[in-house]
């Protein structure tokens, strides 16, 4: 029993890995979906999902595959890039706050028993703005320090509102989707008999 728990758990973190990477290009599907040369991705939505379903340990461990994946070579980042390069780029610390983002998303959901559309809601918002807040003060300090393209933080936070604008409108979707299938999806895990234990 253990076992096949155990195999559910690692193909629903190849799944949702599977995802972010899908999310990551989706402007290969739709091109004009891009701001200033930087592609709307629907990372942070899978990213989120991800926590809020698998758990605060399962969610952070697929983000952790999905960045090593994409580091080891593998063409999983936005417009099918790889490489540690990006996690050096503008946009690197968006693929590092996606770990911690999974992580909060669901221990926050992990604390009741039986989340109702307001604790989804909740726990969906805090993972999106820590995202936010690594993501952002990242580009900040890396578009001063070693990138050489001065900006003012202010300036940083205005460039990040339009993408902050869609990921917190699908916010809104995402916890009112995720509860129709959080429970199905957690039976089929372990990281509620986790819960349960702590």
């Amino acid at each position: 029993m253990q076992k096949k728990t155990r195999t559910a758990d690692f193909v629903l973190v190849g799944m949702f890995a599977a995802l972010m990477a899908i999310g990551a290009n989706i402007t290969s599907i739709v091109p004009f979906l891009q701001v200033g040369g930087i592609p709307l991705t629907m990372q942070p939505f899978f990213c989120v999902l991800a926590g809020l379903l698998l758990g605060r340990r399962l969610g952070a461990l697929t983000m952790i595959v999905y960045a090593l994946v994409g580091i080891a070579g593998a063409p999983v980042f936005a417009q099918f890039s790889a490489g540690l390069g990006v996690i050096l780029g503008k946009s690197g610390g968006f693929v590092l706050s996606y770990i911690p983002a999974a992580w909060l998303a669901g221990f926050i959901l992990e604390k009741r028993q039986n989340p109702g559309f307001g604790r989804f809601l909740f726990a969906a918002i805090a993972g999106t703005t820590v995202m936010y807040v690594i993501g952002t003060t990242y580009t900040y300090i890396a578009l001063n320090v070693w990138l050489n393209a001065p900006i003012s933080y202010q300036t940083t936070w205005f460039f990040m509102m339009w993408f902050m604008v869609k990921d917190y409108a699908l916010t809104i979707l995402l916890a009112m989707l995720a509860p129709k299938i959080y429970r199905s999806v957690s039976k089929a895990t372990s990281f509620r008999k986790e819960q349960t234990a702590s």
